[in-house]
């Protein structure tokens, strides 16, 4: 257990200070600087580039998967990618609202996109804020295709060549068993990973349901957990996402039957806006906690860091507000030492963008990769993903250092 975090400790990171990061990082003191550098740079010509169309393919991947990809194109032949996926959804009509703000303008502009659209994307729901950071994703892609520069050296270059994935197994695992859990928690260390994480309270019933029903589950769920600990050894790292099927009790219940388990974290037990709920669990259980996957903004997530109810916030590109935002919520982060590990459960479009973000991250802890969904997901981008012993790393090409493959797109797009 933790000892308790003083009211004094929390209060010296007040909405005071966190106002005073927000308008210094908002104004572009974190990111802008080496951006406008760049710019200054480029030619005349690259000066007049303007965005003049979209694409949006929507890509089957499982029954319960779609990945939906958006293409700015430009006048002078340049492409640039998003992700807006969200489930198996399969359309997300939001993003010609926001395509609508950069229509004919330069792909540069990318504070000006922010400042028109942000408190919409603040104020909407998740398909709205999906919507503005996939845009957004796209005219960093965009801004580097045309500098021929990686999105890093745009705000201020790389601090890693290498990072560390874990795969999340939950979609691949299919048979909801602990002998199903153990199965494809091998397969995926057999496939190089070191660390998984996967959901195997989904399905928990509702806490309105008879005690010996709530028993049942729990009990399913943490037996899925020490079978998996056993197929893979104690070398593996083990997440457990519990998408907040929990209240506090059953949350500190939980862990302490999970302890000998030895997780690398326990993800989201109640919703990250539960924010003292959050913090009660967190001081009163051994394992590290972590949160905020669905969070829009420095806002959404300022009030995990002040009162440091998580240990790793995890922001998501498609989500969170986009590429930006995501580095103003990291330094939040930063200046309160919690750690960030970015959300992933997504298409090889996120999972490029969210590479050349975390390069950049001080505090990155670890990406989440979608592993087992598709054998083919890795070669719908060229070049093709490369992960080898548990790392990806950034490929140095311009932008996010992808484009798509017409090939495999077309051999399974909507």
């Amino acid at each position: 257990m933790r000892p308790r975090t003083s009211s004094h400790e929390i209060a010296s990171h007040s909405r005071r200070e966190f106002l005073s990061i927000s308008a210094h990082l908002l104004a572009g003191g974190f990111a802008l600087q080496p951006f406008t550098a760049a710019f200054s740079q480029a030619t005349r010509a690259d000066r007049n580039v303007r965005i003049t169309g979209i694409e949006v393919f929507t890509v089957n991947v499982t029954q319960r998967t779609n990945w939906i990809i958006l293409r700015l194109n430009t006048n002078v032949g340049i492409s640039g990618y998003g992700e807006a996926s969200l489930g198996g959804r399969a359309e997300l009509a939001e993003l010609h609202e926001f395509y609508a703000m950069v229509d004919g303008r330069s792909p540069f502009a990318v504070a000006e996109y922010r400042a028109q659209g942000r408190s919409r994307a603040a104020a909407g729901g998740r398909e709205i804020a999906t919507a503005f950071s996939a845009i957004e994703q796209a005219l960093w892609d965009l801004s580097g295709k045309i500098l021929d520069a990686p999105f890093y050296d745009l705000v201020g270059g790389k601090l890693r060549d290498s990072l560390a994935v874990y795969a999340n197994i939950n979609r691949a695992t299919v048979e909801r068993t602990p002998a199903g859990f153990a199965e494809t928690a091998q397969r995926a260390v057999a496939d190089g990973f070191n660390a998984i994480k996967a959901a195997p309270f989904d399905g928990f019933p509702a806490l309105t349901a008879p005690a010996a029903e709530i028993a049942r589950a729990k009990e399913l769920g943490i037996a899925c957990v020490y079978a998996m600990r056993e197929a893979v050894g104690e070398d593996v790292a083990i997440k457990i996402d519990a998408h907040s099927f929990f209240d506090v009790e059953l949350a500190i219940e939980v862990a302490g039957e999970l302890e000998r388990a030895r997780l690398s974290w326990l993800e989201e037990p109640v919703a990250p806006t539960q924010t003292q709920d959050t913090k009660l669990i967190h001081d009163a259980i051994s394992q590290t906690l972590a949160g905020g996957e669905f969070l829009f903004g420095m806002e959404g997530f300022w009030p995990l860091c002040e009162n440091r109810a998580v240990d790793i916030i995890m922001p998501d590109v498609k989500h969170c507000g986009g590429l930006m935002e995501a580095t103003h919520i990291a330094a939040i982060a930063q200046a309160v030492d919690v750690r960030v590990s970015p959300h992933n459960p997504s298409g090889p479009i996120s999972t490029a963008a969210s590479v050349a973000l975390c390069a950049t991250l001080p505090n990155f802890e670890i990406l989440e990769y979608q592993w087992g969904e598709a054998e083919w997901r890795g070669t719908l981008v060229e070049p093709g993903e490369n992960i080898e012993g548990g790392a990806i790393s950034s490929n140095g090409r311009p932008g996010f250092g992808i484009d798509l493959n017409e090939r495999v797109l077309e051999a399974h797009r909507l």
